[in-house]
């Protein structure tokens, strides 16, 4: 591990191949969220949610083919906790006998099962959610651009919200793919990915700004490849720490954390990679030069002090 960390890499060598990587990624989570779009929970599309207890583990297959059966659409089963606690969503209007009805259809299937409880979330509360959480992930990135932008420089804005970006379509977009629950608890996944590729941005940023106002290099890869290795070691510590737990949270957290669990490892990687890979290297795009970083002269010197 050390003899990796003290190996310098030739990052901004390889970045044409990572744009290509970043933009076969990109195309194929749009392509896939425009024909397949997301798999909303019902707390973005409205619906009824059943909750049963079994006395025996079932299969769930057979627990969503004995609905189907009885005319309910867009059945959606999957434990809950324990094994013998299944959560059912139904995409329909909410009547108050709809728990009766599951129940007794599932015990008429040679099932022992009890009603835990039956909820409705409504079409307009999940609407206005959908709209709410939108605009947030919106004024999250301007608010991240003009933070950037004050503190660095511009161009190091457009590289880091193109970062952002990048992160953000193809989390959502493998889920898009993968056709994985799109629910609350992932959106608020998306929120903490944004924070934490703009935390990893940061950090290389301010170590490339350095190194360009510490180096008599005006080979601006060269400079990069220097910044970017020297921060190996504390993006390799924070991402594997960070993997470490959401793997236990994965594996060890129960259904109502998975979706969320999954998210962030997606946006972990991705983060890590863009910071490197989509971060820095559009800042060479961007054509960013030594002159950017200067302070500006102010008004030659006050006009050579106002000279009589």
């Amino acid at each position: 591990m050390k003899a990796l960390i003290n190996r310098q890499f030739d990052f901004m060598g390889k970045r044409r191949v990572a744009f290509a990587i970043s933009g076969l990624l990109i195309l194929v989570s749009i392509v896939s969220l425009m024909f397949q779009q997301l798999n909303l929970g019902l707390d973005f599309t409205g619906g009824t949610l059943v909750e049963v207890r079994y006395a025996v583990a079932p299969s769930l297959e057979a627990v969503r083919q004995t609905l189907e059966n009885a005319d309910f659409r867009d059945v959606s089963v999957q434990t809950f906790g324990a094994s013998t606690e299944v959560l059912i969503r139904l995409q329909q209007a909410f009547d108050a006998q709809v728990g009766d009805q599951v129940v007794s259809l599932l015990r008429g299937a040679g099932e022992g099962v009890e009603l835990v409880r039956a909820e409705f979330v409504g079409a307009q509360v999940g609407e206005q959610l959908r709209d709410q959480s939108g605009l947030g992930l919106l004024v999250a990135l301007g608010i991240v651009m003009l933070y950037v932008a004050f503190r660095f420089q511009y161009k190091f804005a457009i590289g880091a919200l193109l970062a952002l970006m990048h992160d953000v379509i193809i989390v959502i977009g493998i889920f898009s793919l993968f056709q994985l629950d799109f629910d609350l608890t992932v959106l608020a996944a998306l929120l903490a990915v944004i924070g934490y590729s703009l935390n990893d941005t940061i950090v290389v940023y301010d170590r490339i700004r350095e190194t360009i106002r510490k180096s008599r290099l005006d080979d601006m890869p060269a400079i990069f490849n220097e910044a970017i290795n020297m921060t190996l070691s504390r993006t390799l510590a924070t991402s594997g720490t960070t993997l470490l737990v959401l793997l236990a949270l994965l594996l060890l957290g129960g259904d109502m954390i998975h979706q969320f669990s999954i998210a962030l490892i997606i946006g972990v990687v991705v983060g890590t990679f863009s910071s490197i890979y989509v971060a820095a290297a559009l800042l060479i795009v961007v054509k960013l030069q030594r002159a950017d970083l200067m302070p500006p002269k102010k008004e030659d010197a006050e006009a050579e002090e106002e000279l009589p």
